[in-house]
């Protein structure tokens, strides 16, 4: 991707607050942009050129200069370029600072509220956005399904993750642009990882929970938590803002955590250096919930601290959406002095959030649900809601991913037995990987439930579990199981827009797919099913693409 602008700026004016050593005998080489990828290179652009997983942008350098790239930065010993060529000790690092000074540097203009956490980080953001518009306050959000700027809403990708360094700037100097004063940034491990977004200024730093969900990329538990943890330690970096009005004015630098989650809640609240407040349901946090009560339709409580006590409900369901609503209603009352009455207003005023427990309803005599819940832990409470939403079984189907952490798909399992009464496993983005050969990981999974698990048959295929490998067969399959009252939730897509097959990215919502197997199962008019190569191709066919 690249930015669209009418800006130019001098190469030297990017290395303005340049954290990183960098040469001193930098050309004054007009910049018209900023690229990572050559196909996307304009005359007078800057491309960045970084190492991924797939590929290594170095290799295409030569491509980028002859799409007109007026310089480039890397950090392989290279020369010989038409352009000037400038090493640095990571490219991917110095990203995010490039683009924040390209764009003068607008998180320094704005309130900066920024969400982390393995589960709840978009209906976190979205809470929080929703009580900021409730106060009459002027604010903007970036999350992992899109960014809000007033009244338009950008699509951040096909795939969740935090956006690139130099959108995350882009998004951000629009919403100064706008004139708007705050903005809600949902951030996610690799983009701290990657240092995406070091040069966020943020102001409020607020986290969901930390539990088991990208083993595979940072190597480890203590590894990922550090990379979530890096949004709080950013909160002593941030400037002052003076120049801002209200009680944020200056820098609060307050750090919002979960008193329930036990394992991040230790390590974070000896690791936070600023101020610091907890929220949680159980006895002793500093905002919590009491008097819960949980429904169909939503959920109910009232939230308590030293300072309120506010009744609070909200059309979203189950025990971790109560702990997201305390989560946002901490931050804006703490951090940004929001009256409890408004922020619970700003939460009740929110309807849904695309593909987070999302009914679909065609007339059927059961619940339909589509949900994002893909790792262990939010699989295990977004079956735990569905509880409470009904008296009859709790069917579901699912998938793990591909080429991404293999341990999770045997939990995923375990947890899937022991918690619903019919599960039925299928593909989810398996990549270059053996869609079969995940089966069998889950499959495995299921017959080996932990001997002191309740509430279900156990794990025996062919009766309260099944392996239906194309995705929209399996939510037909699960469809077909169903019987009056109960609930079907199809997990770990929600409101993603592609699956990945083999090295290709398929057109595919999961929304789409149950309304397309509603309608077939119903006999109505309804979309057709979304293709996938599961469809009409042996896995071996897609495979080799």
């Amino acid at each position: 991707m690249t930015m669209t602008t009418d800006k130019t700026i001098l190469l030297p004016q990017l290395f303005t607050d340049f954290p990183f050593p960098f040469p001193s005998n930098l050309p004054n080489v007009q910049i018209t942009d900023i690229a990572i990828d050559n196909r996307a290179v304009k005359p007078g652009d800057l491309f960045v050129a970084m190492r991924g997983r797939d590929a290594d942008g170095h290799n295409y350098i030569q491509k980028a200069i002859d799409n007109g790239a007026a310089a480039v930065v890397g950090d392989r010993e290279l020369s010989g370029f038409s352009v000037p060529y400038i090493q640095l000790e990571n490219a991917r690092h110095s990203l995010t600072w490039f683009a924040a000074a390209f764009h003068n540097f607008p998180a320094r203009k704005l309130t900066v509220i920024g969400v982390t956490g393995t589960d709840g980080k978009t209906t976190t953001s979205n809470l929080l956005y929703k009580i900021l518009i409730a106060a009459g306050i002027k604010a903007g959000m970036i999350s992992t399904v899109n960014a809000v700027i007033g009244d338009e809403v950008l699509d951040t990708g096909f795939h969740v993750t935090t956006p690139d360094a130099h959108d995350v700037q882009r998004y951000l100097a629009k919403m100064v642009d706008a004139g708007l004063t705050h903005v809600v940034l949902e951030t996610t491990s690799h983009g701290w990882s990657q240092h995406r977004i070091d040069a966020c200024e943020f102001d409020i730093a607020v986290v969901t929970n930390i539990t088991h969900e990208h083993m595979d990329e940072h190597g480890g538990y203590e590894n990922y938590r550090a990379a979530k943890a890096r949004l709080f330690s950013s909160l002593e970096w941030t400037r002052e803002k003076p120049h801002l009005q209200g009680a944020v004015s200056g820098n609060p630098r307050l750090g919002v955590i979960n008193f329930d989650d036990k394992k991040s809640f230790d390590f974070l609240n000896d690791f936070i250096k600023t101020n610091k407040i907890n929220y949680g349901l159980w006895e002793g946090a500093d905002v919590r919930a009491v008097d819960v009560e949980y429904s169909p339709s939503g959920i109910q409580f009232t939230a308590v601290s030293n300072d309120f006590r506010v009744a609070t409900s909200s059309k979203l369901v189950g025990a971790y959406n109560v702990s997201n609503c305390l989560a946002a209603l901490t931050a804006a009352v703490y951090g940004l002095g929001i009256d409890p009455q408004v922020a619970a207003q700003g939460i009740a005023s929110l309807e849904n959030i695309p593909g987070r427990m999302e009914r679909i309803d065609m007339g059927q005599n059961f619940t339909a649900i589509v949900d994002f819940a893909h790792t262990p832990n939010a699989l295990k409470v977004t079956l735990e809601a569905a509880r409470t939403m009904t008296d009859g079984r709790v069917i579901v189907v699912f998938g793990s991913a591909g080429l991404r952490d293999k341990e999770k798909r045997r939990m995923m399992a375990e947890t899937s037995a022991e918690l619903a009464d019919l599960t039925v496993l299928t593909a989810e983005d398996p990549r270059i990987e053996s869609l079969d050969g995940i089966l069998e990981e889950m499959a495995a999974g299921m017959r080996r439930r932990p001997e002191h698990a309740e509430g279900s048959m156990g794990g025996r295929e062919g009766e309260n579990f099944w392996r239906v490998p194309d995705r929209g067969e399996a939510i037909k399959f699960a469809l077909r199981l169903a019987r009056e009252g109960d609930i079907v939730l199809s997990c770990g897509k929600g409101h993603e827009q592609s699956m990945c097959f083999g090295k290709t990215e398929y057109l595919w919502d999961d929304r789409t797919a149950m309304r397309a197997a509603l309608a077939d199962f119903l006999g109505v008019d309804g979309p057709a099913m979304p293709y996938l190569p599961s469809q009409d191709k042996t896995e071996e066919e897609w495979l080799k693409g």
